[in-house]
């Protein structure tokens, strides 16, 4: 069966768990050589590195915040040093904590809006040092939050607004260096990080109010990436993919 990313370098932030693992995971079962960012956990990221190994794929893992300049110019580094020149990118750290309106303080706001805007904008104007004369994709993962209002996120929705925001703005920006943006925004989707926020047990209820009956899983969302980052997307930029069972 043929690859679709093979020859191809990926590198995937706040990939050592959830979503942002599977991705990685995907790319790497379609021919990527693939960075599997970490902020805290170096066994998750092991992990993963690890079962790509294990399948026959490539793949290393980098600690990098991707909140702060000089870890994002080492993870770069990293990865050129690893594979060459990067031909994908993304952006899927981020941070999740709801908070009610007398609850939220400047800490609570600048550490989401420093991960997941600055962050990804940061990481992206690197990246894009990296990209060769071919081009390339650039993912990011937003959320259906960034449109759909829910009380106690609106913190986490405003930082997904703007990725959205953002993603159509480099859409335009990077279009003449044939470098492709687009997003997928997953509804909710059982990964670790809900489980610690105590939120999935809300998800008979998300799952009641879904479409198609369920919450969705981090295997749900990796396969629009992939799509996005390849060929079959050549002529697709600018464009947010929502994947929520319906749910908006």
């Amino acid at each position: 069966m043929s690859q679709k990313l093979t020859g191809k370098v990926a590198v995937v932030t706040g990939a050592s768990k959830g979503i942002g693992a599977s991705i990685a995971k995907h790319l790497a079962a379609e021919g990527a050589s693939v960075v599997v960012n970490y902020a805290s956990s170096q066994s998750g990221a092991d992990q993963v590195v690890a079962e790509i190994v294990r399948g026959g794929g490539k793949a290393v893992a980098v600690k990098a915040d991707v909140s702060k300049k000089v870890d994002i110019e080492r993870l770069f580094t990293a990865a050129k040093n690893a594979f060459g020149a990067i031909d994908i990118l993304v952006n899927n750290a981020g941070i999740y904590t709801p908070a009610a309106l007398e609850e939220i303080t400047e800490e609570h706001f600048h550490k989401q809006v420093d991960l997941n805007v600055l962050g990804l904008l940061l990481s992206t104007q690197e990246a894009v040092k990296h990209f060769n004369s071919a081009g390339g994709s650039i993912v990011n993962v937003s959320s259906v939050v960034s449109s759909l209002g829910l009380a106690g996120m609106s913190v986490y929705s405003s930082t997904k607004a703007a990725v959205d925001a953002v993603t159509r703005s480099l859409a335009k920006e990077l279009a003449p260096r044939k470098i492709r943006v687009n997003s997928v925004n997953p509804g909710m989707v059982e990964t670790e990080g809900l489980h610690a926020t105590g939120i999935i047990a809300q998800g008979d209820h998300m799952a009641s109010l879904t479409p198609l009956g369920r919450i969705g899983q981090p295997e749900d969302i990796a396969p629009a990436v992939v799509f996005f980052a390849s060929q079959d997307a050549s002529w697709i930029t600018g464009e947010t993919l929502y994947i929520t069972g319906g749910l908006r």
